[in-house]
């Protein structure tokens, strides 16, 4: 069976016009975008709405953490938006992660929609690979799973072992994503497209240097031609993660 890998870029950019003008470019080529703290901090659900209008998914990255009723208070909101997935920090521990788990399940079945991914954030990719890191990733992984989650962001390093130890369908975003022959600037756990995938990534999360291209299609583009590039990856959401 074809692992199956879908990108996903994220709008790192500070108004509603510039993220609008990045998804008019890049969509339908992309069909997810990243919404963070810096463009819905400037912009707000408008942005969401827009881009669900436009005909694109939205993973709400703001990494709720936070008392459990706090936590779960966001998440409802969240669902409301009708995103495709958010994440919560699993630093939180069980109790708010059962409480956004919770309030997710509540919230979609109250509004008879179809709940996002809720994901779990572990290590960040601006961390250095240690043998540390490793395990608390997969540690934090399966308190994710433990926790029902569907899944976590993690990098392209910890990827294989997550998959190995936590089963085909757990899902991982991975973060610090580069090109081939491409500085990783402030992210040290790197990886290419292709090579992420390979390791069992399901998502991936390419922000600068697609954004920040001068052709940022084209840019797009050849991140997709990199995961088409290894016969076992294809470049389409399967059955789990139908849009």
């Amino acid at each position: 069976m074809k692992h199956k890998t879908q990108l996903i870029v994220a709008l790192d950019v500070d108004s509603l016009k510039k993220a609008r003008r990045l998804v008019t470019l890049l969509y339908p080529t992309v069909k997810i975008f990243k919404v963070g703290s810096q463009l819905f901090t400037a912009a707000g659900p408008e942005v969401i709405h827009w881009i669900r209008k436009k005909g694109a998914r939205v993973f709400l990255d703001l990494k709720f953490y936070d008392i459990p009723n706090s936590v779960a208070n966001a998440v409802s909101q969240a669902v409301s938006l009708r995103v495709l997935m958010l994440d919560v920090h699993l630093a939180g521990g069980k109790e708010m992660l059962r409480a956004a788990v919770r309030a997710a399940n509540h919230q979609a079945r109250r509004l008879r929609i179809k709940k996002p991914l809720v994901l779990g954030v572990t290590v960040l990719t601006s961390e250095k690979p240690t043998q540390a890191v490793k395990k608390t990733v997969l540690q934090q992984a399966r308190l994710a799973k433990q926790c029902a989650l569907e899944g976590v962001i993690a990098s392209a390093q910890e990827a294989r072992r997550l998959r190995a130890n936590l089963g085909a369908r757990f899902i991982i975003v991975t973060p610090g994503i580069r090109m081939p022959g491409s500085a990783g600037s402030d992210q040290r756990r790197i990886a290419t497209p292709s090579g992420a995938a390979h390791s069992g990534s399901d998502y991936l999360v390419v922000g600068r240097p697609i954004i920040k291209a001068k052709e940022p299609l084209k840019a797009a583009q050849a991140v997709i031609e990199d995961l088409r590039s290894n016969e076992h990856i294809a470049y389409e959401g399967d059955s789990r993660h139908k849009l």
